[in-house]
């Protein structure tokens, strides 16, 4: 597990992102650049020293790296980038547990101890701290933090705020992070003002503590003190943070600026050279994803990341794309899919039954609705880790056989002999007629019978089913598969809420199935039982609330794998997972797509996209000539 990531107002799926690990992997091998004695503070032990952390090889950069090779140094500052959300916000605290919706991008104020870079998957380096120091063992770890920390109200930032920052979020974060965290780490102490001590608990993998440790947000003790805020009560009246950007102006329900610290304290370090370049960055709301376009069209904001297939290939023909006053672009996105999909709710009896499940997933056609409906722009989804090492193929074999063996009493036979399972199938006619009989068949066996009426019935009770959605997106994305559902007998009905009913009721667990997903990453540990573990049931970092106990009992292997710096064991482990859980069809898995969809106002440039971040609030820039010519036009409101 890693620290959890400020909750955000976001369009569908948003409930397995609310504090989700974030993309911080599990760590574990240190690319040590020199060994020193410590003090006695630290028992005398000689300690590993390095300014980064990574888990299988060397850090990509040097001690002494001038800038992250991916950024332009020579980017201008200046000028402002807008963006949309949709739905309304009710408050600016991004770690809310309570109730209520933060406004877009308002964990943008607070840093973390380290950061990762976008061309490398498991390397990260100090960034609140000039250097880390641990023993062999990593039974705790230093972080040295930079002298000239500052929070935007300009009191310093000291090594006794990051220690009640951990406290704090022990104290009234979410109970899941505090149960795993709170043992991983069993003490915080402030060395000094500039020094911090991490200790970890037995029983732990290494390669997470030390990435927990420095995911730790930064926040202000004496505000917190003076003004006795809880960290997770909503509220518009937010802590100070130390990062380059703060709150502006907000307009309830509407729109927020956040504005660029003139004082920042971070400006010059190699960690920020060519990042941060915007004045403001401007979230401009509205109900829906139309809404939105049509206001994007007129100007209204500035940059767009597509999601709509419908729009990606039928709504860009407005005038400014024409005049070349907009940019529509693809760009490579490297990163893992999240493993999204049609999510069973794992707590409803009615889908206790396998049959039931495979029987319900047959009824979405993907070839149909990507050819028909998605232009087709997408791609199936096979894997919970797409395109990765960690993805099931085949057969197993070597050691992912050896990892399957150990389970055999908790898992079907079939699974270390079968072929994985994979995406079943579907004809160019919105209803195949295959897949139902299939589904009907696997219902009977379940017990269900169809009456008079058409409906399938279990000991008199029909099957019925409520999909539950907040975004008119996915309409007609949907809606075909309920009337799929509906042929085959299923008592099925269509249900969009308001994002706050949805909200509400996806958090605590009021659904039979959503459109949501599980974040996924390329190198995989600790966290693994939070999103996929028993220990996660009733979570929202495991928004169906599945667990196995084969599950449970491998990812016990993979954080061995991952403790012991052995990627060949933790990738096999994984892919262990991968191919029992695709068999448990929990997620009715449906579409990725390889690149980003962006559109935005000819007044932006970017370096060449990293593997592993679009970057569009980070590394591009303004050009003031370009948009002082776009305003001239009347392009721009």
């Amino acid at each position: 597990m890693t620290a959890p990531i400020a909750r955000t107002a976001t369009p569908a799926p948003a409930t397995a992102l609310h504090w989700a690990t974030g993309g911080l992997l599990a760590l574990g091998l240190l690319a040590a650049t020199q060994t020193r004695a410590q003090d006695d503070a630290t028992n005398d032990d000689a300690l590993i020293e390095s300014h980064g952390y990574n888990t299988y090889g060397d850090l990509g950069l040097p001690a002494d790296f001038d800038r992250l090779p991916y950024v332009n140094p020579d980017a201008p500052r200046g000028g402002e980038i807008s963006i949309w959300a949709q739905g309304t916000f009710d408050n600016m605290n991004p770690y809310a547990t309570k109730e209520g919706t933060p406004g877009r991008l308002s964990s943008l104020p607070y840093e973390r101890i380290v950061q990762g870079s976008a061309e490398e998957l498991s390397s990260f380096y100090c960034f609140l701290c000039t250097t880390m120091e641990y023993p062999e063992d990593r039974s705790f770890v230093i972080f040295n933090l930079r002298p000239d920390l500052a929070f935007s109200d300009g009191t310093p930032a000291t090594a006794q705020d990051i220690v009640f920052s951990h406290n704090l979020l022990i104290e009234q974060g979410t109970a899941s992070f505090a149960s795993v965290v709170g043992e991983m780490i069993t003490d915080v102490e402030a060395l000094d003002d500039h020094t911090v001590k991490f200790t970890f608990g037995e029983g732990f993998s290494a390669a997470d503590t030390i990435s927990q440790a420095g995911a730790t947000p930064l926040f202000s003790q004496a505000w917190y003190e003076e003004t006795g805020a809880r960290l997770d009560e909503s509220r518009f009246e937010t802590s100070p943070g130390t990062g380059p950007y703060m709150i502006d102006r907000v307009d309830q329900g509407r729109s927020i600026v956040y504005t660029r610290n003139p004082d920042y304290w971070g400006d010059d370090i190699p960690m920020n050279v060519g990042r941060n370049n915007f004045d403001a960055i401007r979230v401009e709301y509205f109900a829906d994803t139309t809404a939105a376009f049509e206001a994007f069209k007129a100007g209204a904001f500035t940059f767009r990341l597509e999601n709509s297939s419908l729009t990606w290939a039928t709504g860009y023909d407005f005038p400014a794309l024409e005049d070349g006053y907009v940019v529509r672009e693809e760009l490579p996105d490297g990163t893992l899919p999240a493993a999204t999909g049609f999510l069973f709710n794992m707590t409803q009896d009615k889908f206790a039954d396998p049959r039931v499940r495979q029987a319900i997933a047959l009824m979405y056609n993907f070839t149909w609705t990507n050819d028909t409906l998605q232009y087709g722009l997408f791609q199936q989804r096979e894997s919970f880790w797409e395109g990765s090492d960690l993805q099931a193929t085949g057969t197993p074999e070597g050691r992912e056989l050896e990892y399957l063996e150990m389970v055999a009493d908790l898992i079907d036979p079939a699974l270390l002999t079968d072929e994985v399972t994979v995406p079943h199938t579907s004809g160019d006619r919105q209803l195949d007629r295959d897949n139902l009989r299939a589904a009907l068949d696997l219902l009977a066996e379940a017990g269900y019978v169809a009456g008079d009426d058409g409906m399938l019935r279990r000991d008199g009770q029909p099957l019925d089913l409520e999909f539950l959605s907040q975004s008119p997106t996915f309409d007609r994305i949907v809606l075909p598969y309920i009337d799929n559902l509906k042929r085959l007998g299923i008592d099925a009905r269509y249900n969009r809420v308001d994002p706050a009913q949805y909200t509400e009721r996806t958090n605590t667990f009021d659904f039979d199935m959503i459109y949501d997903g599980y974040n996924t990453f390329p190198e995989e540990g600790e966290s693994l039982g939070q999103r996929f573990g028993s220990d996660g049931v009733g979570d929202i970092f495991n928004p169906a609330s599945y667990s196995n106990p084969a599950v449970d009992r491998l990812i016990e292997e993979v954080v061995l794998a991952t403790d012991a710096t052995n990627y060949d064991d933790m990738t096999a482990a994984v892919r262990a997972i991968d191919r029992i859980m695709r068999r448990d069809l929990y997620v009715v898995p449906v579409w990725y797509n390889p690149v980003y969809w962006v559109a935005y106002y000819d007044m932006y440039r970017h370096p060449e996209i990293p593997p592993y971040d679009l970057g569009y609030l980070d590394f591009w820039w303004y050009d003031a000539d370009a948009a002082e010519a776009l305003r001239d036009a009347g392009a721009l409101r």
